[in-house]
């Protein structure tokens, strides 16, 4: 069994030498990580800059870049083999709900997902470390059952794991949830530069709206380690119907029927 782990906070944090230390002993496992933090960056590739790869002297391999990069690099000729998982975390703060789609760590997993590879990526609910023993541990087991039932090597899936920051004998049971939804975003937050130029530094995440029971929120507030499949279609299947009348009334010239509009955009939103 090989394993790739990535991360988004940089390949010093000590989320990713966690969970390398507790993954070395399941299978064959490399690091090839961003050289800095990229929180937040998603799915970013590098595409105008070169790439440069760096060994570190623990093993490990950082680039220059985002972690998307990172593991799209290993995968397209860096590492001269195709693992069976990619794995990526441990992150340093929850991606739950609406994070996932900005997440670094999401987006590292979801690169070996878009391969074709299973893929999990792992978060500590909140900053700090705290806990991170519990953490590593709670990936190792997560994996070796994985490995055990066979899920590994067979079709590929994408699994977003959220850890409690508690002891292992305090951390309640995995449980299956649906990623909650934040509000919107705090106010950005400006200061001015020494040559007196206005700055703009993005605000803090919006507080929980969805937290109701059954959400990866609810189910870390109470304890669970959480996990939650997650998907890559963006699609709008519910209103593919809705948008091709809409279409063909366009094609046409023609208008919608009185309100119809209105109706299907409030819904569609």
């Amino acid at each position: 069994m090989k394993i790739l782990i990535c991360n988004d906070d940089g390949f010093q944090a000590p989320g990713i030498v966690a969970l390398y230390e507790a993954l070395r002993t399941v299978a064959d496992v490399e690091v090839v990580a961003p050289e800095h933090n990229n929180s937040a960056k998603s799915n970013a590739l590098t595409l105008h800059s070169p790439l440069y790869v760096h060994h570190a002297s623990n093993g490990f391999r950082y680039v220059n870049g985002t972690p998307a990069d990172c593991v799209h690099v290993a995968l397209t000729g860096l590492l001269g083999y195709r693992p069976d998982l990619v794995v990526s975390g441990i992150n340093n703060g929850a991606n739950m709900g609406d994070d996932t789609i900005y997440s670094g760590t999401v987006g590292a997993a979801m690169e070996g997902y878009l391969f074709g590879i299973p893929a999990i990526a792992f978060s500590q609910v909140e900053k700090g470390w705290a806990h991170l023993d519990a953490a590593g541990a709670t990936a190792r087991q997560l994996v070796q059952q994985l490995i055990s039932q066979q899920h590994v090597g067979a079709a590929p899936w994408l699994l977003n794991v959220n850890i409690p920051n508690r002891p292992l004998d305090a951390l309640k049971p995995l449980k299956v949830c649906r990623l909650g939804r934040r509000h919107a975003a705090e106010r950005v937050i400006t200061q001015t530069s020494p040559r007196g130029e206005t700055m703009y530094w993005i605000g803090s995440a919006g507080a929980a709206k969805d937290d109701a029971e059954g959400t990866d929120f609810h189910a870390a507030l109470q304890g669970h380690v959480c996990l939650t499949p997650l998907k890559v279609d963006l699609t709008d299947h519910d209103h593919l119907g809705y948008w091709a009348q809409t279409a063909a009334r366009m094609a046409a010239g023609r208008a919608p029927a009185g309100g119809e509009a209105g109706r299907a955009a409030g819904t569609a939103v």
